[in-house]
């Protein structure tokens, strides 16, 4: 199904408004009408199409299934004041598929091909996209599998490619407040020169249960140390890791077990150009903490959430504050916020505007 016979369908059906609580929503599924999903055959893609089919039809012998060969990416779609809808840097998530799916051994998905699938399912589902100024977005999330009948520990033949979507709000209650990690020796996130730089399943498998712990004892999250020597952070829960110095720095991890987070990407050069800060990618000692005046977590579906403070065996630090949301912190997030929704001019080729 095309994107002419969506709007054929929906001129035929009764008109309906959707009608949800945009200013509460959580971060959780909702089955959309439309989705994407193309097949990869006989050594090239095959033309992809909207369906309203949600469930994926895959051999039970599928490598993704059993072997992990299997990507995936998270973006948004934004509202802005005139109604308009865009999505903010795509062609990065797309670039950060081709990376994983060259680690998996999987095809790449072609660029184009990509951004292109991710506004037919934001046009698609256009009456989804929350109202301007909730603060709630459309969540896209693309998944790359390998699958058909293969058994043995080798590379699928066939390929799904598929996108879908959902209305969000912020992934952490209570959206810009700061909240307290757990930093977590016992569990790594990924093994050195493994998959930690890639966007897959397995990374989030082996979170679960260090995330799971910290949630217990009632952090929001974990923080993750570097895998060969625990002496540096790496990672916050799903997110990417930033401290502010009090020399005006923006600093965030640099190690090839890290994922590349676009957002990390797109606050350093906001750092840099837009606040006349110095942008840093480097080690993040866990005995130097003091350094940072303020610190946080960043990512596509966190965006940025203010870290108040980290336990760590027996001692507690905090960066800014527990309850207050630092300077530096807040004019970023408005900042990058503002060029999502369209409030504030964004760096050449951020913005593709879904037609």
């Amino acid at each position: 199904m095309d994107l002419n016979q969506v709007k054929k369908k929906k001129l035929r059906s009764t008109i309906m408004t959707v009608s949800l609580d945009w200013e509460n929503l959580g971060f959780s599924y909702m089955k959309l009408p439309y989705r994407y999903l193309a097949y990869y055959r006989n050594g090239a893609w095959e033309k992809g199409e909207l369906t309203e089919d949600a469930t994926l039809h895959i051999s039970e012998s599928s490598p993704s299934l059993h072997y992990g060969q299997q990507a995936f990416e998270g973006l948004k779609a934004y509202r802005t004041k005139d109604g308009s809808i865009q999505l903010f840097r795509p062609d990065q998530n797309a670039k950060r598929l081709q990376r994983t799916a060259d680690r998996l051994l999987m095809p790449q998905v072609p660029t184009d091909m990509f951004v292109d699938a991710c506004k037919a399912v934001v046009k698609a589902n256009e009456e989804y996209v929350p109202p301007y100024g909730t603060g709630a977005t459309l969540y896209l999330r693309p998944l790359l599998i390998g699958v058909g009948d293969i058994i043995g520990v080798k590379p699928a033949d066939e390929y799904i490619f598929t996108i879908f979507a959902m209305p969000v709000g912020n992934y952490f209650k209570g959206g810009l407040v700061p909240t307290n990690f757990l930093i977590q020796d016992e569990y790594d996130r990924a093994a050195p020169h493994g998959t930690g730089a890639a966007k897959v399943g397995g990374n989030y498998a082996a979170s679960m249960l260090p995330g799971k712990i910290a949630h217990d004892r009632n952090f929001s999250d974990v923080i993750y140390l570097d895998p060969a020597t625990h002496t540096k952070i790496e990672e916050v829960g799903s997110a990417n890791f930033f401290g502010i110095t009090a020399n005006n720095e923006f600093v965030t991890p640099l190690s090839p077990s890290i994922l590349p987070s676009i957002t990390k990407y797109s606050l350093l050069y906001l750092a840099e150009h837009r606040l006349g800060m110095t942008p840093i990618e480097g080690d993040v000692f866990i005995n130097d903490l003091d350094r940072f005046v303020e610190a946080g977590a960043c990512g596509t579906a966190a965006v940025i959430s203010p870290i108040g403070g980290v336990q760590h065996g027996d001692d507690f630090h905090v960066f800014y504050s527990e309850t207050e949301v630092g300077p530096i912190t807040r004019k970023l997030y408005d900042e990058l916020t503002g060029i999502q929704f369209g409030d504030v001019e964004a760096p050449e080729g951020w913005i593709v505007k879904v037609d």
